[in-house]
């Protein structure tokens, strides 16, 4: 049985958590993958690049994404014990968008003490990404303990617009 998750529960960890993996397709149709910091922000995740960076480039070329946020799982007073990160997988659909156009907090959020060098951001852009369909959650809102069981660890959630 596949675990219903609410968009709002996984939004809520999608916004405490701040890399991810973004996968892409090259011109020449391979696949790559990178892994990136991000700010989310009115339901869609923001990543600052270079803007002659192959990110952007690529994604440019196609808009077609597929990102996963891992996150860490502990157990307290046992750091020794491995435990295997929980996930959150989307496909998504980005563009690039030229740091000069970018509202000023947003630019503040992603490119942090950089964002007030005018000359550093303008050799920046930042790739937005909308998540579609559904988001697919592995150990999300479950105890730690029925992580272990990919039954009760596995779970679904829509992608639903969210503000702010």
């Amino acid at each position: 049985m596949i675990l219903q998750l609410s968009s709002e529960q996984v939004w809520q960890v999608i916004e405490k958590e701040m890399f991810a993996i973004i996968g892409m397709v090259t011109a020449k149709q391979e696949a790559r993958t990178v892994g990136v910091v991000y700010v989310a922000r009115g339901g869609k995740l923001y990543i600052g690049t270079g803007k002659d960076t192959w990110k952007a480039r690529h994604i440019s070329g196609n808009p077609h994404v597929s990102v996963t946020i891992p996150i860490a799982k502990r157990i307290p007073f046992m750091p020794w014990m491995k435990i295997p990160a929980a996930t959150i997988t989307f496909t998504g659909a980005a563009r690039v968008l030229p740091a000069a156009e970018t509202p000023a907090d947003l630019l503040r959020a992603v490119f942090r003490g950089m964002a007030e060098d005018e000359a550093r951001v303008a050799a920046f852009c930042l790739i937005e990404v909308t998540p579609q369909k559904e988001f697919i959650t592995y150990g999300v809102g479950i105890p730690l303990i029925q992580m272990r069981d990919p039954e009760k660890a596995r779970g679904r959630a829509p992608v639903a617009a969210r503000q702010g």
